[in-house]
């Protein structure tokens, strides 16, 4: 798909111009004359190398955004407003200049006689393969506002799950990362007066007190490569996880992970049960919204266990039987699923399933805050304490000797 201009006369004899995208010069040409405009010049835009593109520049769109977008669209198209006119009113309201672009390219795209969903495909870092598919059934069933309408509460309620699991992620790792600068600043800056002042005085020292010395002397020496070190070993997890097999080994790791491994989890079986529930009851076909919620699962282990119980289900049999030989669901969501498909209700107990889970992320979340909350602040106690009484170790060594 390339970006061409082109120059044309309407049958008023007014000339206008402007961008398309298309796949050649005749398709440009083509599709001018079926808006009645007699091509006068099309030729293709050269790209010039755009900043923009960089991840570095560029402004994701976020799910609270993608959110808002979906349910003012789902409203404005149950009103009857057609689809052009509501994407300009939309991308005219965005702040995010990213989302604004990628509207006003929906817009064009749907104008040069596209489908909406076609439109979405050409933007998967925004709109993701359960949205465009949605649409697509949705386009196709004849109910786009009722199907953007449940887009809307799913992306709500994800993003609404995403932020718990976010915020019991942080938690631990700001703090460990506070207590790791103080301890640094003590073992960099402040430890190294207190050896000095120990040194003039020329007396054995206490064992803890020579041991934190040795430590801010080694600090110190190898600080740089200590730092060194642990990019490398950041960047050597973060490529050997981009491997197929590494990404399976460690998204296995993490599922065994003591209280963050059962968060993970439940919110893996919340985000498929709301998914799926989501893709089957706007009418998209079993096989596709499985292979859908697979790639959009966020977890090696998870998505293989899903795309077995797919293969399952292409062979005949049922989603249960595979889904409870993974071992990475737990029985109950295993009956529930069967109980699902025995009755012709799988849409309504996934719906339910998600709600459950939603609920237990929400109670390990909070459980996991209050069990870290006193560990943390009894270990950063010990640390900073036990570094703060081993340097006056000494001094209260030769004040009891003055007495």
């Amino acid at each position: 798909m390339a970006v061409f201009t082109w120059e044309g006369m309407k049958k008023t004899g007014e000339v206008v111009k402007g961008n398309i995208d298309a796949q050649s010069e005749s398709a440009v040409i083509a599709l001018l004359r079926q808006q009645d405009i007699r091509p006068i010049n099309v030729k293709e835009k050269k790209a010039a190398f755009d900043f923009g593109k960089l991840n570095i520049f560029k402004e994701k769109v976020g799910g609270k955004e993608l959110s808002i977008f979906t349910r003012q669209f789902a409203t404005m198209i149950d009103a009857g407003l057609p689809l052009v006119q509501c994407l300009d009113i939309l991308g005219g309201q965005q702040e995010n200049k990213t989302f604004q672009k990628t509207i006003k390219d929906l817009k064009t795209s749907i104008e040069g006689g596209s489908t909406f969903a076609a439109a979405l495909k050409k933007h998967p870092d925004v709109f993701d393969s359960l949205y465009s598919n949605l649409v697509a059934a949705g386009e196709v069933g004849g109910m786009l506002d009722a199907i953007l309408a449940r887009l809307a509460t799913y992306i709500e309620k994800a993003e609404k799950l995403k932020g718990r699991v976010k915020g019991a992620m942080i938690y631990p790792v700001v703090v460990l990362s506070v207590a790791a600068g103080a301890v640094s600043i003590l073992l960099l800056f402040v430890i190294p007066v207190f050896a000095k002042m120990f040194g003039d005085i020329g007396a054995a020292l206490p064992a803890p007190t020579q041991f934190v010395m040795d430590l801010s002397s080694f600090l110190k020496h190898y600080i740089i490569y200590i730092i060194i070190g642990i990019v490398a070993i950041v960047v050597a997890v973060r490529s050997y996880y981009r491997t197929g097999n590494g990404k399976l080994v460690i998204d296995g790791l993490l599922l065994k992970m003591p209280v963050f491994g059962d968060i993970i989890r439940k919110n893996a079986v919340a985000r498929f049960s709301r998914t799926l529930s989501t893709m089957m009851s706007s009418g998209v076909p079993i096989m596709d919204g499985l292979e859908i919620v697979a790639r959009t699962s966020g977890n090696q282990v998870v998505e293989n266990a899903i795309m077995k119980a797919r293969e399952s289900i292409a062979a005949g049999k049922t989603i249960a039987e595979p889904l409870a030989q993974t071992k990475v669901f737990p029985g109950m969501v295993v009956q529930m699923i069967s109980v699902g498909e025995a009755t012709g209700n799988m849409d309504a107990m996934l719906s339910k399933i998600a709600d459950f889970y939603d609920e237990e992320v929400d109670s390990a979340v909070a459980n996991m805050t209050a069990l870290i909350e006193p560990i943390m602040i009894v270990f950063l106690g010990v640390i900073i304490g036990g570094l703060v009484v081993a340097m006056y170790l000494p001094i209260f060594k030769i004040a009891s000797t003055v007495h």
